[in-house]
């Protein structure tokens, strides 16, 4: 029977925050962000194992509590430089059956939710590709030149922001990010390969936190 498991790389710092403590661990609702995306993965019922990839010298992760989640939650400590990298690692680590379903996710969105996690799964499940959970671009885009004049307008008709969950099989996954290591998304990796994942509507509050100002935001969500 095909398993489902999800892979939360978290290896790297997040410089854009502007913070010495790495973004995953930065405290949004009295959690460090990280634990909401986790909680999220863990509560959903598909899921078997949601294995957290962290860096080989992280020493913050065991400062935490994380008995809540009991033996669903595997960390791996064998992170890379690059997310591509991180996930690769990952999903070797793991040593998933080829035709697992594997569900790879930011920690940097704390606000997934299980109706996200539902509609991916449901789906996605019987899809010979897999894909992931986008939303469609709903402001004007703006091509700008290299002094931040506007160059033209972009048409957005059939323009979609990727999000998370990206959900592929395992085997498939790992020989693309073996072909392919330079990629920001797992789907872009996919898509190197001649493949075309789906777009599964999502929304915009399963936003990912980059800036500061972000953090305020995400902790209006989860309180709310």
């Amino acid at each position: 029977m095909t398993e489902f498991y999800a892979l939360v790389p978290a290896a790297g710092f997040g410089a854009r925050m502007g913070q010495e403590l790495p973004k995953q661990y930065l405290p949004i609702a009295g959690r460090p962000m990280i634990y909401h995306a986790l909680n999220t993965l863990c509560s959903c019922p598909q899921i078997s194992i949601v294995f957290v990839v962290l860096s080989p010298g992280d020493t913050l992760f065991h400062d935490y509590d994380w008995s809540c989640f009991g033996d669903k939650l595997q960390p791996l400590f064998c992170g890379g430089q690059t997310r591509a990298e991180t996930v690769l690692n990952g999903l070797l680590a793991s040593e998933l059956e080829p035709d697992d379903w594997v569900l790879v996710h930011d920690a940097a969105r704390p606000c997934l939710t299980e109706a996200h996690l539902e509609k991916l799964i449901i789906e996605l499940r019987d899809d010979p590709v897999g894909g992931i959970l986008a939303v469609k671009v709903a402001d004007t885009l703006k091509r700008a030149d290299a002094g931040q004049r506007v160059l033209r307008t972009e048409n957005r008709e059939f323009l979609w922001q990727a999000q998370t969950p990206q959900m592929f099989r395992a085997g498939l996954l790992a020989q693309a990010l073996q072909q392919c290591k330079t990629v920001t998304d797992e789907a872009s990796a996919v898509e190197a390969m001649g493949l075309s994942p789906k777009l599964v509507a999502g929304d915009t509050s399963n936003f990912k936190v980059t800036y500061p100002e972000d953090l305020r935001l995400a902790e209006l969500l989860l309180t709310s």
